[in-house]
């Protein structure tokens, strides 16, 4: 087993124990009312874009995400929230470090020992869910969790959700697909990002991903037999019919939009194992982004 496998199906534990201590973050993490900014790169920039829009849409507060290194620095925020599972990414440091002094900042993090202790104000340690893989799964949705929690938006179904995801078969013929698009709406746009990803970083495959309501006004049109539109969430009205009218496979996400998110993070192995890759060794990438001046 990789250990993008062996780490994707700890997942359950993993939230389980990050929605327990949410209360005990409670003094790091955002106040209701404070104007906050969440950053990171990669896949926790996806991760905070879906932490933004739930936390604004639960009534916390104006809500922002950017990727670190286009974070606008002429806007004021109350405190910015990095995410960065290895603690040394070049662009979350840089930008904790121009904050400095000026705006409260809080890093979630899985390895305290790093750079981002001493730059940021406050740390929340999630080093249950740390990774020796390159492709991030349990620690970005572990961190999503521990937000969601906070806000109290994490559903008791969650975990059980994740369990059903790592339990039932994918359905069948998917991994022979040769193109993917992911669709999501409000906070689980985010999602899609991230599992579009995820089948490019470990399966090198053609992935896409799409506001729902967005996908009809132009990417539909690449749909076909050999396609798969996988929704995370609820579908608009109407889409479904839309999308299987063109000929692509219609994945319904029935489970917790969190836990669909595993099931791609299965898929992408599967669609690896199938190509003959190795997805602990994702072509050009490393588990760090440490970039030399």
């Amino acid at each position: 087993m990789s250990h993008v496998e062996d780490e994707l199906t700890s997942q359950p534990e993993c939230w389980a124990r990050a929605a327990s201590q949410a209360p005990d973050h409670a003094g790091v993490l955002p106040a209701p009312g404070e104007r906050v900014a969440i950053v990171g790169c990669g896949t926790s920039y996806f991760m905070a874009q879906a932490a933004a829009a739930l936390r604004e849409g639960a009534g916390h507060g104006e809500t922002d995400a950017f990727a670190a290194s286009e974070f606008p620095h002429g806007r004021a925020y109350d405190r910015v929230v990095a995410l960065t599972r290895s603690g040394t990414t070049t662009e979350v440091l840089g930008l904790l470090g121009r904050l400095a002094g000026r705006t409260r900042t809080t890093a979630i993090t899985a390895d305290p020992a790093t750079p981002v202790a001493g730059a940021a104000d406050d740390l929340a340690v999630l080093d249950f869910a740390d990774e020796r893989s390159v492709v991030q799964t349990r620690f970005a949705t572990t961190a999503l969790t521990l937000l969601r929690a906070h806000v109290g938006l994490h559903p008791d179904r969650a975990v059980a959700d994740a369990r059903t995801a790592l339990a039932e078969p994918l359905p069948e013929g998917l991994a022979d697909c040769g193109q993917f698009t992911f669709l999501g709406r409000g906070w689980t746009v985010g999602l899609a990002a991230e599992a579009a990803l995820k089948m490019r970083e470990a399966a090198l495959a053609w992935a896409e991903a799409y506001p729902a309501m967005e996908y009809r006004h132009g990417p539909i049109s690449v749909s076909t037999s050999g396609t798969a539109t996988w929704m995370l969430g609820d579908a608009p009205h109407g889409l479904a019919p839309q999308v299987r009218a063109t000929g692509a496979a219609w994945i319904a996400g029935g489970l917790d939009p969190l836990a669909e998110l595993v099931r791609a993070q299965r898929l992408a192995v599967a669609v690896a194992a199938a190509r003959g890759l190795d997805p602990d060794r994702p072509r050009h990438l490393t588990r760090s982004v440490i970039l030399t001046p």
